[in-house]
């Protein structure tokens, strides 16, 4: 069988799932300021798409290679087309379902409105709006073809064309305005009775194009946005001389003018202006050209106002207590008990919080080591850590720093860390640390004792109340041990540690996981109970699909919950008749690995960092533990099951056709709604 037929290409597996993004988007059960929360991420998906994936075929395509190996037996050149075509296409469904949207927010009195459509009534307040805010902050910078000029990686330009007649001849001259990110896209109106008006900062800027332009005797002005991607590959030069981190600062810097892989336009842009703006960016034919509407960066939908009714958002729900855990009592004590399991956001994230900043005040405590990877713009955890430092404890804190785009989020509070005392591990040459760990040392009654946590998710607050992510709250010391020996690795990376309990990347996760496979093979043939039930955001590895179709092949059942890509093609007859796909896309962004092992009864249960991706595999640091608690290992299966029934989140995973919800005559499950209800009946349960 050729490879084309054995996977489907992750480039295009992940524009499908941004499909799946955008049809929340045209849902009339989700909230109308929702749908638009939806439109964002789509956009914002589709702006990390292009810089990092689109970027990568790019380069390939210009080293004249097919990369057939790479993309699943596609040609980098054909591949590039197909991007482009199923892009524009997505492009042109994003406008049709805006316009849809804003008729439904009419219908609520929310009005859109341009620089044409300004009522009397709010000319003071936007002139006033503009002199204050938004003229200060402006850079409009006169160009032409003769000059070079920078356009800013993913940034919302405005191009001004203003046309100056004399003697039957007329003249152009050019403008570009940068729209300033420090300024909020939507402005939000004086009410007028019942109806609430919301305008573009775009449009406010063409409304005052008068005050900007007042040196000009133009007879003709217009504007039409573009905006610009680059690659996002940080180019780290060799200079020993400079620390990591500074090649870091530098890197970034350089990324806003790297390559251009993409230029998005409003479809109306005069020929003239677009042929500047190409000349301008060296345009070459494996850019992408995005015709598109007269607004583009609708990744701001992701920050859109909240107006009127809540009825119009998702309703807010208060996280869900953990039975044995109180925010009011030492989590030290509780995790001497058991266990516990921490399942954002239906669980408040304050529990790690509370955990660290305990650590950071118990004077028993002497060492507290973390793995970083995201955190938020203002974090507590950050912050702990940093109380802890003063408070004389050893805080050890491997942050990575090629986080990609919270590069410089991270290096802010690096340094903060650092000028504090913290002790920073700034990363594994050729490896990204990925993994979510920390381990806390106490000396109670002259002997030492670990508490620890192992999450699938980032220690950031911000994520943890949109991702669902599992966190281990333990004081199991084989499990600990393992995870101090992870720290280990990571201060002295060229001595290997050997681990029973944890599965650990790059150099166990391959063949952890190969093993459990074919042990559960074993045992389909010999009659023992079999099976494996994985939930992943994707999986592109060659070889463990392979692994998994031979699974199939040999009769084991599968069930994979994937958010994301999929190379894999299941219920393929002689190759993956017993696998089973579906994703899930809802309020909540599914972000867990879990993977479960029906192993002959004695059933295996880990939550991981890692995808089954090669660079999580074989690229990364990443940690999978074992969850030994019975009652714990029923509740990760019993979530997975729920998720597995959902009959209207759910999409069917598949070769041909993608996406299609899935609809059965069954109770209806709408899988984050149940779930909610499961660990709300367990609280009052427990209590």
């Amino acid at each position: 069988m050729k490879i084309q037929s054995r996977f489907i290409n992750r480039e295009l597996s992940w524009l499908d799932f941004n499909a799946r993004v955008l049809q929340e988007a045209t849902h009339s059960s989700v909230p109308l300021l929702e749908r638009l929360r939806f439109i964002g991420i789509f956009s914002n998906n589709l702006d990390e798409f292009f810089q990092v994936r689109y970027a990568t075929v790019q380069r390939i395509v210009q080293s004249e290679k097919s990369g057939k190996k790479v993309f699943g037996g596609k040609d980098a050149k054909e591949l590039l087309k197909s991007i482009t075509s199923k892009v524009i296409e997505q492009q042109k469904e994003s406008v049709k379902i805006l316009r849809e949207i804003e008729k439904e927010l009419e219908k609520e009195q929310i009005f859109f409105v341009n620089e044409k459509q300004v009522l009397e009534e709010h000319k003071s307040f936007l002139k006033e709006y503009f002199i204050q805010k938004v003229s200060p902050a402006l850079m409009t910078i006169m160009i032409s073809e003769k000059e070079t000029q920078d356009f800013s990686d993913n940034q919302a330009f405005l191009t001004v064309k203003l046309s100056f007649s004399s003697d039957k001849k007329t003249n152009n001259q050019f403008a570009l305005i940068e729209l300033p990110k420090e300024l909020d896209r939507f402005i939000v109106l004086p009410q007028l009775g019942k109806n609430q008006y919301v305008m573009f900062l775009d449009d406010l800027i063409r409304y005052h194009f008068h005050l900007i332009f007042n040196f000009f005797e133009y007879t003709q002005i217009s504007s039409h946005m573009i905006k610009v991607t680059r690659d996002a590959e940080l180019d780290m030069e060799g200079d020993v001389s400079k620390s990591y981190i500074n090649k870091i600062v530098e890197s970034v810097k350089e990324r806003i003018l790297a390559e251009p892989v993409r230029l998005v336009y409003d479809k109306d842009i005069e020929n003239d202006t677009l042929d500047l703006v190409k000349n301008l960016l060296g345009i070459d034919t494996t850019d992408s050209l995005i015709p598109g509407g007269r607004y583009h960066h609708r990744r701001d939908y992701m920050n859109f106002p909240e107006l009127k009714s809540n009825e119009l958002h998702y309703k807010r729900v208060d996280a869900i207590t953990i039975p044995g855990l109180s925010l009011e009592k030492s989590i030290f004590k509780s995790i001497d008990k058991k266990d516990f399991l921490l399942y954002t956001p239906y669980h408040s994230f304050s529990y790690l919080i509370k955990f660290l900043r305990e650590a950071a005040l118990d004077p028993e405590v002497t060492t507290i080591k973390i793995t970083i990877y995201r955190l938020s713009k203002l974090s507590n955890v950050a912050s702990a850590l940093i109380n802890a430092a003063k408070n004389g404890k050893k805080v050890l804190v491997q942050i990575e720093l090629q986080a990609r785009f919270d590069e410089t989020n991270n290096i802010t509070y690096a340094e903060q860390m650092q000028a504090a005392g913290v002790e920073l591990i700034f990363g594994i040459p050729g490896l990204k640390v990925h993994s979510k760990i920390g381990v806390i040392e106490k000396v109670v009654a002259g002997k030492k004792k670990r508490y620890g946590f192992i999450s699938t998710g980032n220690f950031n607050e911000d994520t943890a109340k949109i991702y669902t992510d599992y966190t281990l709250l333990t004081s199991d010391q084989k499990i600990l041990k393992e995870v101090n020996k992870v720290f280990n690795f990571l201060q002295v990376h060229y001595k290997l540690k050997k681990y029973k309990h944890l599965i650990v990347s790059p150099h166990y996760t391959h063949n952890a996981i190969v093993r459990m496979i074919k042990q559960e093979i074993y045992n389909h043939k010999a009659g023992l109970p079999s099976g494996i039930k994985l939930k992943l955001n994707a999986i592109t590895n060659f070889e463990m699909i392979q692994k998994l179709y031979e699974a199939s092949c040999a009769g084991v059942s599968i069930q994979m919950i994937v958010r994301g890509i999929c190379c894999l093609i299941p219920g393929v007859k002689g190759m993956s008749e017993n696998i089973e796909v579906i994703s899930i896309v809802d309020k909540y962004l599914e972000h867990p690995r879990v993977y479960i092992f029906a192993n002959g009864g004695k059933q295996k249960v880990y939550i991981s960092s890692a995808d089954f991706m090669t660079r999580n595999i074989e690229n990364r640091v990443e940690v999978a533990v074992p969850i030994y608690d019975t009652g714990l290992q029923d509740e990760i299966t019993d979530v997975f099951e729920i998720a597995w029934k959902d009959n209207v989140k759910a999409r069917k995973i598949n070769g041909t056709v993608q996406n299609e919800f899935i609809k059965n005559d069954l109770e209806i499950v709408r899988s984050q709604w149940k779930i909610h209800d499961y660990y709300s009946a367990k609280a009052s349960y427990e209590d």
